[in-house]
């Protein structure tokens, strides 16, 4: 079964120097048919002005993942950590217990662009913790976030994988499947062809249940898509 969730349904808030789509909600905008799915609570598609961003704010008991796809972003935590994200760097932030951040947009002329992503732990409390890397454009499926931090992974705190999926020179792939899990697809960039018959453009996603193999295929020059594997 699969549920399409188009990018122009989405939620919609504009600060002036922040302009933010919610495939879930968030904040004030509030649709009780689109809570979450399993354990995935939220995707923002931020748009941040430049030399603007988030001041200081806590979070607790939530994995949080950032993806830039343009700009930098600068992190400062109460755990010590002051990094730079820039586009393309996975970043995976575990509140535990309580931690304090800010994220600004690191350019003076160009917009950071970024999806936040949040899911809820399967444990409480812990001392938070902080994890960046680079995982690349290779073709196909990489891995990027596991619960066992398998491989070089990034080590979530929750029965989930964060997939990455780039289609460049080849134009279809298909993920082995558990009919069992549950799976959630969003398109990064390109046009996706999904099971040979939904057509989705960048910022739709797609819940997915009961399928053993999801079958890809771009539409476009280039197609950038992640995969949860989720409870």
């Amino acid at each position: 079964m699969i549920t399409l969730r188009l990018a122009t349904e989405r939620g919609h808030a504009n600060f002036g120097w922040l302009n933010s789509y919610h495939t879930f909600s968030f904040g004030h905008y509030y649709d009780p048919k689109h809570m979450g799915f399993s354990a995935l609570r939220v995707i923002n598609d931020d748009s941040v002005h430049p030399q603007m961003g988030f001041e200081t704010h806590g979070h607790k008991d939530m994995e949080i993942i950032s993806l830039v796809t343009q700009g930098t972003i600068a992190h400062k935590d109460s755990a010590g950590n002051i990094r730079e994200l820039p586009a393309g760097e996975y970043q995976l932030m575990s509140a535990g217990s309580g931690i304090f951040h800010s994220e600004f947009n690191a350019s003076d002329t160009e917009h950071l662009k970024f999806l936040q992503i949040w899911i809820q732990p399967n444990s409480l409390g812990g001392a938070p913790g902080y994890q960046q890397k680079s995982f690349g454009e290779a073709e196909g499926f990489t891995t990027v976030i596991t619960p066992d931090g398998r491989d070089g992974t990034l080590q979530i705190k929750q029965d989930a994988a964060l997939i990455q999926l780039v289609l460049d020179q080849e134009k279809r792939a298909t993920w082995t499947a558990d009919s069992k899990r549950r799976y959630y697809i969003h398109v990064v960039a390109g046009t996706l062809l999904l099971e040979d018959e939904i057509v989705m453009q960048q910022g739709d996603g797609a819940k997915i249940e009961h399928l053993s193999s999801i079958h890809f295929e771009k539409q476009s020059d280039h197609l950038k898509v992640i995969l949860f594997d989720l409870p």
